[in-house]
């Protein structure tokens, strides 16, 4: 089982891989199972091959429910999808999953299952306003699954300022955010915005409220700044950048190895 090494120094590239939306789900088109699997895997592998440490393999199914919930056809396709992804990009390359919005005991479930390393979490604290309602964190039940799992290896990756996640009520710091997340059991956070300033006073901000906590870049990152923001955060999810045609399409190897060049130079 690879283990996550956030927080060591090393600037950790971690690439997205987007699928199609899958069985159980509204806009599933049906038979494309294994056209989702085979293009998730060609893209996992060109992350493996540029150099990436790893990808994270995301749903998007593009309705949700707000609550922490799977259909089960859904979660079976999802542990598929990461069962081959693990198996053909090989040990020491960390394969993260999270179900949209907030499923995380069903990313959890499958990433236990089916060899993965970590999860993303939409909320992990708090609460936050989607198109699909809100989200409503619940720590206490999220921590008690992984135990029951015996899944304590698995990292959890917490948003607390991204386009996924922005506090609800009140006027708590994204350094509190972050601080509480970490408290709650959040191995690292992710923050992202759409201006680079914000980005890095943010990153400031966490740093001295939870200076123990790896953070990264929860997107928006590209080949343009990713040496000014990975010099501040600990790693970063990829995304656009390196895929063709921009959001949604297929990795392109080359794009990755010239964004993990960026990553390496920095440590």
């Amino acid at each position: 089982m690879p283990e996550h090494h956030w927080g060591s120094g090393h600037k950790q590239v971690l690439g997205m891989v987007h699928l199609q939306p899958l069985p159980g789900t509204p806009f599933h088109e049906a038979g494309s199972l294994d056209r989702i699997t085979e293009t998730a895997v060609r893209s996992a592998r060109a992350l493996h091959e540029g150099g990436a440490d790893g990808c994270l393999v995301q749903t998007v199914d593009r309705v949700y429910t707000a609550a922490d919930e799977s259909d089960p056809a859904r979660t079976a396709a999802m542990a598929l999808i990461v069962s081959e992804v693990v198996k053909a990009t090989g040990p020491g390359f960390q394969v993260g999953v999270q179900m949209m919005r907030n499923a995380v005991t069903a990313s959890l479930a499958v990433a236990a299952v089916a060899g993965g390393s970590y999860v993303r979490v939409g909320a992990l604290v708090g609460a936050t306003q989607t198109p699909q309602g809100i989200v409503q964190a619940n720590p206490l039940a999220v921590m008690s699954y992984r135990r029951s799992l015996d899944a304590s290896h698995l990292g959890i990756v917490a948003d607390v300022a991204s386009m996924h996640y922005s506090w609800l009520g009140g006027t708590r710091s994204v350094g509190e955010v972050a601080r509480a997340a970490a408290t709650a059991g959040a191995d690292a956070v992710a923050v992202s915005h759409a201006e680079e300033e914000t980005v890095l006073a943010m990153i400031a901000s966490i740093r001295q409220a939870a200076p123990k906590v790896p953070v990264f870049l929860a997107g928006g990152s590209d080949h343009g700044n990713a040496a000014r923001l990975l010099a501040a955060a600990d790693g970063a999810f990829v995304g656009s950048c390196l895929e063709s045609g921009g959001w949604g399409g297929e990795i392109d190897q080359r794009r990755v190895s010239e964004y993990t060049a960026i990553a390496r130079s920095l440590g």
